[in-house]
């Protein structure tokens, strides 16, 4: 078992003496990251915020570095896998998800392509799913409020955010981004209530009603000139295999939020993390939820004056970690030009594996809930 936060102490201190129990095969490792970290976020010290040889196959088809349709498909900006063109170049819906118990079973949630979570309020999180491929979904959700944050996760994948309704302080932000919100306007016509649950967890959209607010709030759905996609993708036939010093075994990895206790679990099978929560596997209305990918992101928080709501902030470089295959690297990131990327232990923008990816997002004051765990 590894736990995340002796990384983070020697991620502190490395530089300035040897720490015991954190282990030499991080002290190098950690020292760059301090000092990369150190120049990005000096003039902003850590505060608490208050506001081959065999021919390719069809499947392997990829244009790593031009993104050119080849027999009707193209490169996902969300996995990276090759997708029908018409999905591929329109702009994804990015909905928020309950993860109350009485929203139990997710729906849409298994057509996602990158999945955040995020701690809004006590031990609750929330869920952002980034659907491309969503033209037969008839319901997607529960659908819950906005938070900030969101919205700029939202904004890094030119994506169209659907919400239903909204904490008071991100009202000012939703102005930056084209949103669908059901509680006014055109927006009301995108959701519906099913009778199968409880208000405030029955509320759900579909593919033809967000097509339909779309169309009446003028949206485009082309990318905006100039979006060049979120991630970075390794070849297929060139998986990412994380051989660094620094790397732990991650064949189960535990964020570490308390309520229902997530994990993910690798499977050498299929190659993929499997996601289990209240001690059984996660499933949206399709079945089990599993990704290639997991990255942590530690991020500073606080509160909004005297309420219990999060303020995240997502914009002071922080540190965290990048999963897969069974493996885990410490990673930092920053946010350029309004997107964030994330760096390996050498100073280089991290490739991910194509395939669906989960993003977890972690305050700080929690990093030594994070643990990791061999065979």
């Amino acid at each position: 078992m590894k736990r995340a936060g002796g990384y983070a102490l020697c991620l502190g201190f490395a530089v300035l003496s040897a720490i015991p129990g954190c282990g030499s095969r991080y002290e190098d490792t950690a020292a760059t990251m301090t000092s990369r970290t150190e120049e990005t976020s000096q003039a902003a010290k850590p505060v608490e915020v208050t506001a081959a040889s065999e021919p390719e196959t069809e499947e392997q088809e990829y244009i790593p570095e031009e993104r050119i349709a080849v027999d009707g498909r193209i490169q996902s900006y969300l996995t990276g896998e090759m997708t029908a063109v018409e999905k591929g170049n329109r702009r994804p819906l990015a909905v928020m998800i309950s993860n109350d118990k009485e929203s139990w079973p997710h729906y849409g949630m298994g057509h996602a392509g990158v999945i955040y979570e995020v701690p809004v309020e006590g031990d609750m999180v929330r869920y952002m799913a980034l659907i491309e491929d969503y033209d037969d979904l008839e319901r997607i959700g529960s659908v819950r409020s906005c938070r900030n944050c969101f919205i700029s996760f939202a904004k890094e994948f030119d994506a169209v955010y659907a919400h239903y309704g909204q904490s008071s302080f991100a009202k000012a932000d939703l102005k930056e981004i084209d949103h669908i919100n059901g509680l006014e306007g055109a927006g009301a016509k995108a959701f519906f209530r099913s009778d199968d649950r409880k208000s405030p967890h029955n509320a759900y959209t579909s593919f033809d009603r967000i097509q339909t607010a779309i169309g009446e709030l003028g949206y485009s759905q082309e990318y905006g000139e100039g979006y060049e996609g979120h991630y970075r993708f390794a070849r297929p036939d060139q998986p990412v295999i994380l051989e660094y010093e620094s790397a732990v075994d991650a064949q189960k990895i535990e964020p570490g939020y308390p309520m229902y206790h997530p994990c993910f679990q690798y499977d050498e099978g299929d190659g993929l993390y499997h996601r289990y929560q209240s001690d059984a596997p996660q499933k949206s209305d399709e079945g089990p939820l599993t990704v290639k990918n997991v990255i942590i992101q530690y991020c500073q928080s606080g509160y909004y004056a005297d309420t219990p709501y999060l303020n995240i902030n997502v914009d002071t470089p922080e540190w965290g970690y990048y999963a897969t295959n069974g493996k885990a690297v410490p990673v930092t990131w920053k946010k350029e030009d309004g997107i964030t990327r994330y760096y390996d232990p050498d100073g280089e923008e991290i490739l991910l594996n194509p395939g669906k990816t989960w993003v977890c997002i972690l305050s700080t004051k929690h990093v030594d809930r994070t643990e990791f765990y061999g065979r």
